[in-house]
């Protein structure tokens, strides 16, 4: 029996409405080949160095099972929930950002950054606080915009000197974005001392498209480009870390033993691949010339082994996914909801471009995996509840009207 209009805005308000198809199957399509990629970049070091060569593959498969649990859960929940755990999680990211450069925080003799914490801060899988802060910034600043054109504007006395120039830096906008830019600011400037460009990149991306998406002037994101770029040449001129990672994106055969080693490898990767691969599981780099190729250059190894046309395949299925995701930002129910897509949207886009940049030598090296495929835990799972929250929006798509 066909449910009513009345049941229908009923199961819409609790969530339980229908998810979105397509993009539900673009995310399981874009999962299933990741585990298969996973398996066949990690077979070899699994073999050599653990002497399993379904170790990687293994957990990776756990990793995905509780990741499907997690978006599942997730897409269930009425997405307004959000609203109120914004302010709790930002807090709860900002402390991890501050405690992941103590002690507890571990990775710098590794790779040169100490972006990780332990998940019961002293034992078990470790995780980057970086990923929380992304999806909590975004979180906090749609709570926030959602109710902006529903707020009164402020008053200021214009009879003083301040109140005067308080009425025109609110006019310009400017007061606005005074919060805003404060918590930017001091999320990207922990995420430096790790350092973790890639994340500042990120979390700066993400915040700032809930901002634009949500009306703020454009003039504002020129002069903010402006002076991020101005920051950006001051880090790479004048720390150490970073000039060393230009000039090795710039000539990786200068220390092509070393730190140019794993681009080089990478490179070596994505050309001998052609137009149709080496074939599923024939990659050659993996056999321990490309360092941990499971992981941030899981790409490297989708390229040799499915060739160009491969590659081609698994950026479009990532853009259907990105197009179907503002498609549902632009139809959700309300301000929020549609706020929200566009800022884990937009995360998403941003991180895969990086990635694959990355991974080509068209950008610095900066460790950034790329989503759904490399392997991992807890970013995964971090990936998958952001899809789960875009699943719970679109739960709540009106349904059009039938005449």
């Amino acid at each position: 029996m066909p449910k009513s209009k009345r049941d229908l805005t009923m199961e819409q308000q609790l969530g339980r409405g229908p998810v979105d198809l397509p993009f539900l199957m673009l995310v399981l399509l874009l999962v299933g080949i990741g585990a298969v990629m996973v398996f066949s970049a990690s077979f070899a070091t699994a073999y050599y160095v653990e002497d399993d060569p379904f170790y990687y593959v293994k957990r990776h498969a756990v990793f995905v099972a509780a990741g499907l649990v997690i978006m599942y859960l997730i897409s269930k929940f009425n997405y307004q929930l959000w609203r109120g755990l914004s302010m709790p999680l930002l807090g709860a990211a900002f402390v991890l950002l501050v405690l992941v450069l103590t002690p507890l925080g571990y990775g710098s003799e590794e790779v040169g950054a100490q972006r990780w914490m332990k998940v019961f801060l002293v034992a078990g899988p470790g995780f980057q606080p970086s990923e929380i802060a992304k999806l909590a910034v975004i979180l906090f600043f749609s709570a926030r915009l959602a109710k902006r054109d529903g707020q009164k504007k402020r008053k200021w006395n214009r009879r003083t000197a301040l109140g005067r120039l308080l009425q025109v830096l609110d006019d310009i906008g400017f007061l606005e974005l005074v919060p805003y830019a404060a918590i930017l600011l001091a999320m990207a400037g922990l995420m430096l001392k790790e350092p973790h460009l890639s994340g500042t990149v990120l979390i700066m991306a993400g915040g700032a498209a809930v901002l634009f998406a949500a009306g703020v002037r454009l003039y504002w994101f020129i002069i903010g480009g402006g002076f991020a770029a101005a920051g950006l040449w001051f880090i790479i001129t004048f720390t150490d870390y970073m000039s060393a990672r230009i000039e090795l994106w710039l000539d990786p055969w200068s220390d092509a033993q070393n730190k140019g080693y794993q681009t080089i490898q990478s490179i070596y990767a994505i050309a001998s691949g052609g137009l149709t691969g080496l074939g599923l599981g024939q990659s050659r780099q993996k056999y321990l010339y490309l360092p941990e190729p499971e992981n941030d250059f899981i790409f490297s190894i989708a390229v040799e082994e499915l060739g160009f046309i491969g590659a081609i395949l698994i950026i479009a299925l990532f853009a259907l996914l990105i197009i179907r995701g503002y498609w549902l930002a632009i139809h959700a129910r309300d301000r929020f909801g549609s706020l929200v897509i566009v800022g884990i949207n937009t995360l998403l886009a941003v991180q895969v471009f990086l990635n694959i940049g990355v991974v080509t030598n068209f950008l610095p090296n900066t460790g950034i995996s790329l989503p759904f495929f490399s392997y991992g835990g807890t970013a995964l799972w971090i990936h998958m509840a952001e899809m789960g929250i875009i699943l719970a929006v679109s739960r709540q798509i009106p349904a059009p009207k039938q005449e």
